[in-house]
């Protein structure tokens, strides 16, 4: 068993498909009309096979209560692995992103949260054993 899809509530679409690909850098993976929505995915372009987040509509009212209070209560919704939480947190600042926790050590751990723009936070964080680079080129920049 293995995960292969993540979901991320997003109040619009077509917003989170240009956040998540034209600021965060993903790629898009699947984008396919469904109805009045559509199936977006998105993935990382390090791992282009890995996991696809998916953005799901929010129409449904336990989702929006649900990643409300999330927010309301500061708390990210998912968590994106990077090589440097410092540098990411600068390279994202320089293109207007709202960070709601700057980068904080946690033992042997780095985190920082920002806000989506699609009503979620997220967290980037990266953990002294964790494996840096590009994963399909078997880099390592320790």
């Amino acid at each position: 068993m293995r995960v292969t899809w993540v979901s991320v509530f997003v109040d619009d679409q077509e917003h989170a498909l240009r956040f998540y690909t034209e600021v965060l850098g993903f790629v898009t993976k699947h984008d396919v009309p469904v109805g009045e929505d559509r199936w977006v995915t998105v993935v990382s372009p390090l791992d282009p096979d890995g996991v696809e987040l998916v953005f799901e509509p929010t129409s449904h009212p336990a989702v929006r209560q649900f990643r409300d209070a999330l927010t309301a209560e500061g708390t990210p919704f998912n968590s994106f692995a990077v090589d440097d939480v410092s540098s990411e947190y600068e390279r994202l600042r320089a293109l207007g992103v709202h960070f709601t926790q700057p980068p904080t050590v946690m033992g042997e751990t780095s985190t920082a949260v920002f806000d989506d723009t699609c009503g979620n936070l997220i967290q980037i964080h990266h953990h002294a054993d964790q494996p840096v680079g590009d994963p399909q080129k078997g880099e390592n920049n320790d």
